[in-house]
């Protein structure tokens, strides 16, 4: 059932009988009571302070801000949990005694590749952001809304988490588009569309961002992005402008490409749902980047509820500027002795393709960290129900942000026995936060510029 609610509706059903009930629209702003939570037994973005009953999730206790002794960003993220050991290793042979803490994704990939394994560590609580990205979200969680059928989001200024208790699927996606990364990044990364035979050839590029908690003017941006293209040669020089929007009804995302060769600038519509990446070899989509991106607006989006789940987490080795590339990228999967993952709570939400619309996915599964809302894990189906591409997202606490954020990702398509890699930047400049952009540098005109 989908409805526009305009007044405050008091229900005594509980999170999971709304979900058993299908139900997916509830009022999106929270009481003065449930605002109050934010500081007792919920984290200022709405994970569970408490750890888990056997203690093999610990208590939230405000996470990782400092960096450790000796911290160079030239060399990498200095990893402060460098002295841990694995508790143990997940392997086909003993999958099926831990299948209640994976996805189906994560199985998958454990019977199909040898070289797929998980290597389980002491969970780590890191995830923390700066005070003034707490104090937003809880000076603006009474004043957020939502409207048609949630595609549109509502009174957001700065808050990095519009719905720290989410009531519906959309929200809490909605949760990961807003997720605190800076109010600017500037990031040089390089992607691989990885051959069976574990070739590949580095797509480089430079990427610039201005996040809406970074304008604070209450407009309607949710981001303003730039990418341009450094590598390989048949795409070098090709750029990239978009801009995203909080009300994706009233104005859907607009974008723009340079192409070097005619040195113009040109609207690019179709760079949004599914149209393949540029550069991937048709191996992800472009609301494939960041776990998910652009318009929710396909898809009915179902809270399905909270779950213990053995994920991705404080991938710090994967930030190592003494690594190279092939040493990351192997045959079939990443290099998983370098891949650590923890037992955390996650939110999942599935998401169906609506009747009528079209998407080369028929259903994503997406699993969301609790303590930072950015997407861990996704399952994507094809048209025919059946499994087909598997998303992991190698999180990292980037604590001179502070901000919890990606240190690299794999999307494995089973069907073709490929996956490409993202987000690395072991052999590019260290990622910058809040550095000094203005929405002016994002303008059709200034891709000219650069691209000249």
């Amino acid at each position: 059932m989908q409805a526009r609610f305009n007044q405050r509706v008091r229900t005594t059903l509980t999170l999971a009988a709304l979900c058993a009930l299908g139900l997916t629209t509830a009022q999106a702003k929270l009481s003065s009571a449930e605002i109050e939570r934010l500081s007792k037994d919920l984290t200022p973005i709405g994970a569970e302070r408490a750890g888990n009953k056997d203690g093999s999730i610990p208590k939230w206790e405000g996470g990782l801000t400092k960096a450790p002794a000796g911290f160079d960003a030239k060399k990498g993220w200095a990893d402060p949990y460098a002295a841990d050991k694995p508790l143990f290793s997940i392997t086909a042979a003993n999958a099926e005694q831990h299948k209640d803490k994976l996805a189906p994704g994560q199985l998958a990939l454990l019977k199909r590749y040898p070289s797929y394994k998980i290597d389980v560590y002491p969970t780590r609580r890191s995830a923390a952001f700066p005070e003034s990205a707490y104090e937003a979200v809880k000076a603006e969680a009474g004043k957020i809304d939502s409207a048609n059928e949630g595609n549109s989001v509502l009174n957001q200024v700065a808050s990095t988490v519009p719905f720290p208790i989410p009531k519906t699927g959309v929200e809490a996606i909605w949760n990961h588009a807003f997720r605190y990364r800076g109010d600017t990044l500037i990031r040089d990364q390089t992607e691989f569309p990885v051959q069976t035979n574990g070739s590949f050839t580095p797509v480089k590029r430079h990427e610039e961002t201005i996040f809406s908690n970074g304008l604070k003017n209450g407009s309607n941006v949710l981001f303003y992005f730039r990418t341009t293209y450094k590598a390989p040669s048949s795409i070098a020089g090709d750029a990239l402008l978009a801009h995203d929007f909080i009300d994706q009804v009233k104005q859907p995302r607009a974008a723009w490409v340079y192409n070097p060769g005619t040195r113009r600038v040109l609207r690019a519509p179709e760079v949004s749902y599914d149209t393949p990446r540029n550069g991937v070899d048709g191996l992800s989509t472009v609301d494939d980047y960041d776990g998910f991106n652009g318009s929710p607006d396909r898809f009915d989006w179902k809270l399905v509820g909270k779950k213990e789940m053995i994920i991705p987490y404080n991938n710090f080795k994967l930030t190592d500027k003494s690594l190279k590339y092939t040493d990351i990228i192997k045959p079939g999967t990443y290099n998983q002795s370098l891949v650590r993952y923890e037992l955390h709570r996650v939110w999942v939400v599935e998401a169906t393709l609506k009747a009528g619309k079209s998407h080369v996915y028929s259903k994503r599964v997406y699993y969301l960290d609790e303590d930072s809302w950015q997407i861990a894990h996704g399952d994507l189906f094809d048209g025919r129900g059946e499994l087909w591409r598997v998303l992991e997202i190698f999180g990292v606490q980037y604590y001179n942000a502070p901000a919890f954020f990606i240190g690299g990702s794999a999307q494995y398509d089973l069907q073709a026995r490929r996956y490409v890699s993202s987000g690395l930047t072991n052999e590019e400049k260290p990622i910058q936060f809040n550095v000094p952009l203005k929405p002016s540098d994002f303008t059709p005109d200034a891709l000219r510029r650069i691209g000249n």
